[in-house]
């Protein structure tokens, strides 16, 4: 068996993965809940019997040249694969981005996990790009390559913020009188969510609570989920035309999934498409929601495998995700 993990910084999901892909022994643990990723690890394992043979950890975070240390970005946490190898007897852990995880897992992924928001022009072999907001800003991006898919990670959500409106410019100018420069992250995740929230004068909240005093109607909620999903669809149509995915923009992250009627309801899609001359091009890009939380899990199952992602027989990799 193969040990994966999809290490983020709210949670961790763990598996076994067995030849096949199957995954078994599934948990999901809070990482506020641990003092680090050893002592996480060491939790899920005392209930762990079967012997294991490396695997793959998606980490939230740089990963090493090498594969083989990463920092998470929203957590105090260093994971390095030799001490956990020695510690733990693994066998060869690999560790990738936790957006590398998710992309690999999207390249498998069956149609009835996701939800189209724009239908476009899609091309089979053409590149896709992924992007979610969740505790950070990820991205990465899928590149056909033979009959695998050769994913490349990205650090989008680490750019500067560009306003689009005076309205997103009013926005700049209070986030920078708090923190300096404003990038993406500061806006479009879920911390992101709750600084526009601020910007509007409602109180400190959670995500989750933003989302639920805007069903409400509380007035502080509701425009910060309006300019937040206005955000994210500027970025993720200016990362589309940076990189022409024609073989779709995926939106993973937790938020999506939780706000898949506000974003049917038109503004991340009017923000995405609204590129002047250029609309043409982003409006020929499909559009959907992952609502697969167990992606990156997926994914890190298919890289621990070495798993062949045929994207000309899509439906035939689907049972990586028993």
């Amino acid at each position: 068996m193969k040990l994966v993990g999809d290490v983020g910084g709210t949670k961790v999901l763990l598996a076994l993965a067995a030849a096949d892909g199957t995954l078994v022994e599934k948990r999901r643990l809070p990482s506020a809940d641990f003092q680090g990723f050893d002592e996480l690890l060491a939790a899920y394992l005392r209930d762990v019997a079967a012997p294991l043979d490396g695997g793959c950890l998606a980490v939230a975070g740089p990963v090493a040249d090498d594969s083989r240390r990463a920092r998470l970005t929203n957590l105090p946490w260093t994971i390095d694969a030799a001490a956990l190898e020695a510690r733990f007897g693994l066998g060869p852990l690999v560790l990738i981005n936790d957006f590398a995880g998710v992309a690999l897992g999207i390249a498998a992924l069956a149609p009835e996990r996701r939800v189209t928001l724009q239908a476009g022009e899609p091309l089979a072999a053409a590149p896709r790009l992924v992007v979610g907001a969740g505790t950070g800003l990820g991205m990465a991006v899928l590149l056909p390559e033979g009959k695998r898919w050769r994913v490349l990670p990205g650090e989008g959500g680490n750019t500067a913020f560009a306003p689009a409106d005076a309205q997103q410019a009013a926005l700049w100018t209070w986030l920078h009188a708090r923190k300096g420069r404003v990038i993406w992250e500061d806006v479009v995740s879920g911390p992101g969510l709750a600084n526009i929230h601020r910007f509007f004068g409602g109180g400190e909240l959670t995500p989750e609570e933003i989302a639920a005093a805007a069903v409400g109607g509380a007035a502080a909620a509701g425009a910060a989920i309006e300019l937040f999903l206005s955000c994210y669809g500027a970025y993720a149509g200016d990362m589309a035309l940076a990189l022409l995915p024609r073989g779709g923009v995926y939106l993973a992250g937790g938020i999506a999934a939780k706000l898949l009627p506000q974003l049917r309801a038109g503004a991340f899609l009017a923000a995405f498409n609204a590129k002047e001359r250029h609309a043409c091009v982003t409006a020929r890009m499909p559009v959907c929601v992952v609502t697969d939380e167990e992606a990156g899990l997926a994914g890190a199952a298919l890289q621990a495998l070495d798993a062949v992602v045929d994207y000309s027989q899509q439906a035939a990799i689907s049972a990586v995700y028993k």
